[in-house]
């Protein structure tokens, strides 16, 4: 390809509305466009490297048995309402009517169009187990698109679903599609880690999430410093009881205190002057049921809605609004504590014990100080692991490590759905025993578009793009510096002609600019390898090789040249 052909219409500025590194070196390297709020346009370099991450993809995908066909992008409600996510989704789900006011979606996920596929052909266990993918377009209506690629509405993403006849098969598949995964992110040139994760509005028992690990991720990994454990922070594994969490002196008697307006453990830890780990926090929730719950964690821990969910085997779990907070509390919100309430309670396990703690009184502007557990509450209380981890908490795994936290980037994820859509939809099978039993189900996701950010983020420095190789537009990028001299002229067709004939496209800036201009555009687009053919250079006898990563200079003989880059391409 040549550069003077090329739509890549490079910017000096990164648009004012970019506020991540991807987001910026896309838009500036003519990558990519807005075309509206979170839609993007793929302009040529771009869809270069979007169809390099499909190819991996699909290699692997085919490689691990599975086949690929295409689902409709608009899905009708009917499917949606027999799963019960029509109604729960939320605002992303994107809603339309058709001429005859038939309701559709634009599907945002395919666990039901899918499903209803194999309920229509699937009859006996002799015609499982299958996995099916697809690699399509995707729509989630976010309430605040950002970051480009890397949280925009619509988006492609390759999903794929296994439909098995008992749950032992379907691990089995969950297991291999972990290490097929592992294959694609790593033949993607990627650092990258594995973690347990929660299952949000897909469902399931099991998940983990690929984590593409770069400092401006939007996740934070809890990573064991000795064993290969690592979760997302919401779900890390925590031991029982933190040790600090119990104090061995009696406490003071209960008492109650004024504290005018002082709603926030900050507020209330500075205006009492006890430190903020030895109060306990009240949150008021509604289940996915309507009822409320109280959930209890330290005042200096942050509690994890994940785990909450867990803890009481539900779907959903959200904040209580001010008038369910006073409802159940007698007060209004920030004033909310465990003694005398008469909602179920789950507290975290760091405060099984507590004594001389802090907390509200469940009355406006007053608090309760000397507050123990077992004497002013306690019967009835579900004490489970409800924080999120931190740094240096101990991981219970193996028992030796203490936890890191790094942050991530999630390009894909795998679930263990077991029977959650086909028992609503009614895929089923006759098995060996002419029984009728539902189908097994597992489902995996990657953001295909979404790895392309994470690569960048990644991979850049202040000139632009890394490109890992095997993702790069081009996987080599040849700069003639003077196009009046002949021997650079001819030196630069033979060198593309000889990878050309070697199954090589290389990318050659034929513009007439000056050589400093190139070397910009070169590093701002981020191609991993750049020849420059020079005059000082061809009467040494040499064309100089410059690795983008590290920008180590090679000098390459003319005559050895075509075989040395192709060896480097790989």
């Amino acid at each position: 390809m040549r550069f003077s052909s090329l739509f890549a219409p490079t910017l000096k500025d990164a648009p004012t509305d970019a506020e991540v590194v991807s987001h910026k070196l896309l838009v500036r390297a003519g990558m990519i466009r807005q075309v509206a709020r979170g839609i993007y346009d793929y302009l040529p370099l771009g869809l270069r490297v979007l169809r390099n991450v499909e190819r991996i993809v699909r290699e692997e995908m085919d490689r691990a048995g599975a086949q690929e066909l295409l689902l409709p992008a608009v899905c009708p409600a009917g499917l949606w309402q027999e799963s019960g996510r029509w109604d729960v989704y939320g605002k992303e789900l994107l809603r339309l009517k058709d001429r005859h006011e038939r309701e559709f979606c634009i599907g945002p996920t395919h666990e039901e169009v899918i499903t209803d596929v194999v309920r229509s052909a699937v009859r006996s266990y002799r015609d499982l187990p299958l996995n099916l993918y697809q690699v399509q377009t995707k729509f989630r209506d976010e309430i605040r698109p950002r970051f480009g690629l890397m949280r925009g509405r619509e988006f492609i993403m390759k999903d794929a679903y296994s439909f098995h006849a008992d749950k032992a098969d379907c691990e089995r598949e969950y297991r291999h599609m972990y290490e097929t995964y592992e294959r694609i992110f790593a033949r993607c040139g990627l650092a990258f880690r594995a973690v347990e994760a929660d299952t949000g509005a897909i469902g399931g028992s099991l998940s983990h999430e690929f984590q593409v690990l770069a400092d401006s991720g939007e996740d934070a990994i809890a990573a064991c410093s000795k064993c290969s454990y690592a979760a997302n922070v919401e779900l890390a594994a925590l031991g029982e009881v933190s040790a600090d969490a119990v104090t061995e002196e009696a406490s003071a008697e209960l008492r109650r205190v004024a504290t005018p307006s002082k709603r926030t453990v900050e507020d209330v830890s500075s205006y009492l002057e006890i430190p903020v780990d030895r109060f306990i926090k009240t949150l008021i929730f509604q289940k996915d049921d309507g009822t409320a719950v109280a959930a209890l964690v330290r005042g200096d821990q942050t509690l994890s809605e994940a785990k909450l969910r867990a803890a009481l085997g539900c779907d959903w779990v959200r904040l209580a609004d001010s008038h369910t907070v006073e409802k159940v509390t007698g007060a209004a919100i920030g004033f909310a504590g465990p003694v005398g309430l008469e909602a179920p309670i789950v507290a975290d396990q760091s405060l099984h014990g507590i004594r001389g703690a802090a907390s509200g009184a469940n009355s406006d502007d007053e608090h309760l100080v000397g507050v123990e557990h077992g004497r002013d509450f306690g019967p009835g209380v579900t004490f489970a692991d409800l924080r999120e981890a931190v740094a240096g908490d101990r991981c219970p795994r193996c028992g030796e490590g203490a936890y890191t936290i790094r942050r991530g980037i999630e390009v894909g994820q795998v679930f263990y759905l077991g029977t959650k859509y086909s028992k609503a939809l009614e895929a089923t099978f006759l098995d060996a025993e002419g029984q009728t039993r539902p189908i097994e189900m597992g489902c995996y996701g990657i953001g295909i578009s979404r790895t392309i950010a994470a690569a960048i983020e990644q991979s850049h420095d202040e000139n632009g793009i890394i490109w890992p190789q095997p993702l790069s537009p081009y996987p080599i990028e040849i700069i003639p510096v003077s196009l009046t001299d002949t021997a650079v002229v001819e030196t630069t067709e033979k060198l593309e002609s000889s990878l050309r004939e070697k199954g090589h496209e290389a990318l050659v800036d034929d513009r007439d600019e000056r050589a400093g201009v190139k070397f910009k555009d070169a590093d701002l687009i981020g191609i991993p390898l750049r020849v420059t053919v020079g005059k000082k250079g061809l009467e040494k006898g040499i064309v100089e090789l410059k690795h983008r990563g590290d920008g180590t200079v090679e000098e390459i003989p003319i005559a050895e040249a075509p075989a040395r880059l192709a060896e480097k391409i790989g």
